[in-house]
């Protein structure tokens, strides 16, 4: 895997100030930004083609568009048992706060105050525990996506776990550099806001444009590690076609 390659290569494409900066604008607008994830995948395609350069140009919108909307659906898919889940502290803490006003209550209330406490403590942890397993799975839904092109590839689970099993060490790599660049943007971008958020309109835009461009780099490095990843295996997983 060429790590120093993915961390260069965005700026050796001759126009990628203007791509980048399409981009920038693409991934603040709501709506149109699901574009930008298409974007992504698009540019995944590429590197597993063994072709990363140049980057794709923002022609095709619509393609991009509906492949952004499909990664998006499929996390809001994978997210739901943690929405669901909420539900339950919530729930448990509303009903001592309707109980409160009758003091023949007051101890009960408290007791399932107490008990949606801990219950909130230990959804907690597994809210953490189950963030961490999407970090880690979700870069091979991107692959298997950027292979077939369907919205039912992402639930793909044999592939997508098959695929994470074949390549185990250089998977992990690659998670563990991304992990550590978007760790790294996000410091930056936090140290340029510090420092210009003070000052009135345009410092608070530089810092949001910085901001932005920082995270729209981490996820060109993130599909140019995983579209090496893809590329290892791309002979026997067919691409579907752009």
């Amino acid at each position: 895997m060429r790590i120093e390659k993915a961390l260069s290569y965005p700026f050796e494409d001759k126009q990628w100030a203007g791509k980048v900066g399409i981009g920038v604008l693409v991934s603040i607008v709501p709506i149109l930004n699901f574009a930008w994830l298409g974007y992504i995948v698009e540019l995944m395609r590429q590197v597993i083609k063994g072709n990363p350069l140049p980057m794709p140009d923002w022609n095709d919108l619509g393609k991009k568009f509906m492949d952004g909307l499909f990664l998006f659906l499929a996390g809001f898919v994978y997210a739901l048992p943690v929405i669901l889940l909420i539900g339950v502290p919530l729930t448990i803490m509303v009903v001592p706060a309707i109980m409160a006003g009758n003091s023949n209550n007051q101890n009960i209330a408290n007791a399932i105050a107490t008990a949606g406490g801990l219950v909130a403590m230990c959804l907690t942890c597994l809210f953490i525990l189950y963030a961490l397993a999407l970090s880690v799975i979700f870069p091979a839904i991107y692959v298997e996506f950027a292979n077939k092109g369907t919205f039912a590839s992402c639930f793909n689970f044999k592939d997508i776990f098959a695929q994470i099993r074949k390549n185990t060490g250089v998977y992990f790599t690659a998670w563990g550099v991304y992990l550590g660049v978007a760790i790294g943007a996000s410091l930056v971008g936090g140290i340029i806001g510090g420092l210009l958020g003070w000052i009135p309109c345009l410092g608070q835009l530089v810092a949001l444009v910085v901001g932005v461009a920082s995270g729209i780099y981490v996820l060109l490095v993130f599909a140019h590690l995983f579209g090496q990843y893809g590329a290892m295996d791309a002979a026997e997983r067919p691409l579907a076609s752009s």
